[in-house]
């Protein structure tokens, strides 16, 4: 648009929101006008910084690649329908299944970007609408294995139990399986103070840019963090800097959770992990000495067949240092996805109830079934979690239809071939889109839905904190949002008329109160105090409560107050290399892409810069393997085979490669990847697995 002196300025509407990605939530306000503009804004987490993906937030929501009408598959195509007849065929089909089947013969699989309305709503509607236990969502493949180390240990999970500005004044911080330079960029100015002050450590088998920011990295080989948090504890204990009076009078255990550790003395952990015993002893002292000390960890120590072990060996240091609820130190894990603290409290979990209630509780199903409107008794149990909903799809035994809401499962989930294969063995399958992902292309119906930024709803970022996202334009013609879809579907199953709401105040009302009581207690939020700009840390368990911005500064939530040591042991990977497969692989993210890349493949700026799959190698393989800088290699699993453009990176442990998860069809790195589940969190271990590498054919 060309504007002379005498043009009129097109009239703009600016709205204060927050970014659509990650979990920190970055603080952002909208500009609408002849277009949709966006700038930082001074919010806590952010403190006025963006990344590349939030400043590229916008170009999505004009994307031609946008959905705007239902779709429906005739003759084998997807063809444009009307919502009225998409929406009758849905629950015609779904109404059939669970006549013939049973209710458990209709799934439901879930968000951790869901708003919590969102969340909330979902599974109300798998639980009262459709009857059915088998509902779960993509957070089981990002926060299990942390939330459940941090139930046994402190009683409750929340990712960071204090306010995330906390951290500028640490002294020392260990960062285990966390490359926050890349995920959440803004992030990284709060760990600026222990940068200077020499105590930056920054555990991950590769040399990321986080890592190059460390005052300390510790490289351990994929599958040995376990072994390696035994070792910093051991040094930690032998060498006197245990505080033993906090340990007496504030946690239980400590004696079982030794009588292991102490076998694990660092020169031991160092035949292991591959860290030298003296680094070990040095992270315990820069931890100890610390005034403030903080100990985090994310999904490079969490996504393993034994994670949950390995999150409570991290808390095991933490506790022998006395750091978790002491004001200015503390233990806390990054929440990856943009609700994965909020999507994992209101009852898209399998096992789970709104307010982080467990499903078998009868007190929980009494309270909730009440605010429901429904008897207890009609609820179901527990269903299964996320990768065993997946892999009996279609099955004998298994549901014969999927309804999916906001996740990509195709490329999200571990070995992703057989995911894939057990979705077209499905008699129906339904998403709820923006974009025709890569699931989305597999449906029966895909049905249109609003983003981020075209309508109102909740978000509670990694610090427990609730943020008001609020709506800045209108979304495009023929697109609904979540709720109401969930409205439509609801009425068509023969649901009273208002038992489901599509308006997102009304149903963030409805959960204050199906939440009350529960650990996750959001009673006395409200969207007036969110507009109103107050702070606000759940529990928050009145309307004159000022919110729980810290946790445990009095006591655990154990009963007794007392924070749980809990003994583990290292036994590595579930499929460690051998003749056949010699290498480790490990995956992750960049910097310019998010997920699966579903939206962020579609931004020219980010998927211009990283348009391919590529495999980070330590030269000496890449020679061994005969692979240039800039070729392609073939990598191989026992499940899969990937194609990647070769990366020879000197800083790589010759053991061990590196892909990004974000790139579809045979760039899908989790076609490689293992789903050996952790037995307390149902977690796939995503973060190692067993390849080898070769020249693809045909390479150059």
């Amino acid at each position: 648009m060309i504007r002379t002196a005498e043009s009129p300025r097109p009239t703009r509407r600016t709205v204060d929101t927050h970014c659509p990605y990650c979990a920190l939530q970055c603080g952002m306000t909208l500009s609408r006008g002849a277009g949709t503009e966006v700038a930082p804004r001074d919010f806590p987490a952010n403190a006025g910084g963006l990344c590349q993906k939030g400043w590229t937030a916008p170009a999505l929501l004009t994307s031609p690649a946008r959905l705007t009408t239902p779709l429906v598959r005739v003759a084998g195509e997807l063809r444009p329908a009307s919502w009225e007849a998409a929406l009758d065929l849905v629950a015609s089909r779904l109404l059939e299944i669970r006549a013939e089947h049973g209710p458990d013969a209709v799934a439901v699989f879930g968000g951790g970007g869901l708003t919590n309305e969102k969340s909330y709503l979902l599974g109300k509607f798998a639980r009262v609408a459709l009857g059915t236990s088998q509902i779960d969502y993509n957070g089981r493949f990002c926060m299990s294995s942390a939330a459940a180390a941090g139930v046994r240990a402190f009683g409750v999970d929340r990712g960071l139990p204090f306010p995330l500005t906390d951290l500028a004044g640490a002294d020392a911080v260990l960062l285990a399986g966390a490359n926050p330079a890349e995920t959440m960029p803004p992030f990284l100015q709060h760990l600026r103070g222990a940068g200077a002050k020499g105590g930056l450590i920054v555990v991950d088998p590769r040399r990321t840019p986080t890592a190059e920011q460390a005052n300390l990295h510790l490289a351990p080989a994929p599958g040995t963090d376990l072994a390696l948090a035994l070792g910093i504890l051991h040094a930690a204990v032998a060498d006197g800097h245990m505080r033993q009076s906090y340990a007496d009078e504030r946690t239980t255990g400590f004696e079982a959770a030794w009588r292991i550790a102490a076998a694990y003395w660092p020169e031991q952990v160092e035949r292991i992990t591959g860290v030298a015993a003296a680094d070990q002893r040095r992270a315990a002292e820069l931890l100890a000495g610390a005034r403030n000390a903080y100990v985090l960890t994310a999904r490079g120590t969490e996504q393993h067949a034994t994670g949950t072990d390995t999150v409570s060996a991290w808390i095991n240091l933490a506790l022998a240092l006395g750091l978790p609820g002491t004001r200015g130190s503390g233990f806390g894990c990054l929440t990856g996805q943009g609700n994965g603290q909020g999507g994992r409290e209101h009852g898209q979990k399998a096992d789970q109830l709104p307010g982080y209630r467990k499903i078998d509780d009868p007190a929980a199903r009494e309270h909730v079934a009440g605010v429901w409107g429904v008897r207890a008794d009609s609820l179901p149990g527990p269903g299964r979690s996320a990768y065993e909903l997946l892999d009996v799809l279609g099955t004998e035994h298994g549901p014969r239809a999927l309804l999916v809401f906001g996740s990509n499962v195709v490329v999200s989930a571990p070995r992703s071939a057989h995911v894939t294969e057990r979705l077209s063995a499905l008699d129906f399958v339904v998403t709820a889109d923006l974009v025709l992902s890569e699931t989305s292309a597999l449906a029966d119906v895909v049905l249109p839905v609003t983003q981020w930024a075209e309508e109102d709803g909740t978000m509670t970022n990694l610090e427990g904190r609730v943020l008001l996202r609020r709506k800045a334009l209108d979304p495009p013609v023929g697109v609904r949002t979540d709720l109401a879809v969930l409205a439509g579907l609801a009425r068509r199953l023969g649901q009273p008329e208002g038992r489901f709401p599509a308006d997102a105040e009304t149903v963030f009302t409805e959960l204050r109160a199906a939440s009350a009581g529960g650990p996750a207690d959001y009673s006395g939020v409200s969207y007036d105090r969110l507009r109103a700009g107050e702070a606000l840390y759940w529990p928050v368990p009145g309307e004159a409560h000022p919110g729980t911005p810290r946790l445990f500064l009095d006591g655990f939530a154990h009963p007794g107050g007392r924070a749980r040591f809990v003994p583990v042991r290292h036994t590595g990977p579930a499929e460690p290399p051998d003749e056949r497969y010699p290498l480790h692989a490990t995956t992750g993210r960049v910097l310019q892409h998010y997920q699966s890349g579903a939206q962020t493949r579609l931004v020219d700026e980010l998927n211009d810069t990283v348009p391919e799959v590529f495999v980070e190698v330590h030269p000496d393989t890449a020679e061994r393997a005969g692979l240039a800088e800039g070729g392609l290699a073939l990598v191989s699993s026992r499940r899969g085979a990937v194609t990647a453009r070769v990366r020879r990176v000197g800083s790589m442990r010759r053991d061990v490669v590196f892909l990004p998860f974000h790139f579809p069809g045979e760039a899908r790195a989790n076609l490689l990847t293992n789903p050996a589940l952790d037995p307390v969190s149902r977690m796939p271990e995503f973060k190692v697995c067993a390849v080898r590498l070769s020249k693809e054919d045909g390479a150059e």
